[in-house]
């Protein structure tokens, strides 16, 4: 799974996802795309599980990127531990994603394969997403 090789500080504040993104709202590298419509925060399991739906479904007959990385760690207290005594060993990692963002892009196979390989990599992820096309006006030139 995803998870960053090096980091500065174990242990991040959790914070607030607020806002419209600004980055990485083109198709730049592929021909269809996977695009956020909530904010969310997906966790290394979610994201791995829809990059195997997709590649499941196209067969090896395209090629896949994954325009977000989890690079934000997560702590979690251990069950029924009492109130106080610091904050919780780390334990996984997450991508703060904001509406508008690609999480997914795809080239190489043709329309109807790539739509019902993101509608199955669509249900595994936690958030409303959407198909984007480069067609349909989500490449850089719209």
């Amino acid at each position: 799974m995803l998870a960053p090789k090096k980091v500065k500080w174990r242990k991040m504040m959790k914070g607030r996802v607020r806002g419209a993104e600004n980055r990485g709202l083109w198709l730049a590298f592929g021909d269809y795309g996977l695009k956020s419509l909530e904010t969310c925060r997906i966790d290394t399991r979610a994201l791995e599980a829809a990059r195997i739906a997709l590649t499941r479904h196209i067969k090896r007959g395209g090629r896949v990127w994954i325009r977000v990385f989890p690079d934000k760690p997560f702590t979690k207290k251990p069950a029924e531990t009492r109130m106080g005594k610091g904050k919780g060993s780390p334990e996984g990692w997450v991508a703060c994603v904001r509406p508008g963002r690609i999480l997914f892009e795809m080239e190489g196979v043709d329309y109807a394969t790539a739509k019902e390989a993101m509608r199955l990599a669509a249900h595994k992820l936690p958030i409303k997403t959407m198909m984007i096309s480069r067609e349909e006006g989500g490449g850089l030139g719209a």
